[in-house]
């Protein structure tokens, strides 16, 4: 599984971080996981700013994307992402807890992957978690420049 991308998980609860870390490294679905806590944050990694100057140049295989987040909401990130010619290609999922279908919409027409509502209930979620691994990491063929090939 050496050949099992990098996820970006930009998330700004605490909780469901957790959750999705434990889901994730439970059934070892990603290499390595970064989480950035907000949309600003997510930017600068995904730019190479700031703290991410010195970071690989492979982009994620998958980014796991909240829409209520500090600083830039995810639709902004997503809008940005889906605009730059470099990053366009990176599988976007929103993981959101808003069932609001204004949310659902714009999202897909700036071209999200996938809109997944997270579950309340804690092994809904952590099984929802591990799906989405198990096809983004493993079933899902992910575009160039996202894994490294040993």
């Amino acid at each position: 599984m050496s050949n099992l991308g990098r996820i970006l998980l930009v998330e700004d609860d605490p909780k469901d971080v957790e959750l999705t870390l434990t889901a994730l490294e439970e059934y070892k679905l990603a290499n390595e996981v970064v989480v950035a806590r907000d949309g600003e944050e997510a930017l600068d990694y995904l730019y190479r700013r700031g703290n991410f100057t010195a970071r690989s140049t492979d982009n994620p295989a998958v980014l796991l994307l909240d829409l209520k987040l500090p600083k830039v909401d995810g639709l902004e990130v997503l809008q940005q992402i889906k605009a730059d010619a470099k990053l366009k290609l990176i599988p976007v999922v929103v993981l959101t807890s808003s069932h609001e279908e204004k949310d659902m919409v714009a999202s897909y027409k700036l071209g999200v992957n996938a809109y997944v509502v997270k579950p309340v209930e804690f092994h809904e979620f952590v099984n929802a978690v591990k799906e989405l691994g198990i096809f983004w990491a493993l079933v899902n063929e992910p575009p160039p420049g996202s894994v490294k090939k040993n």
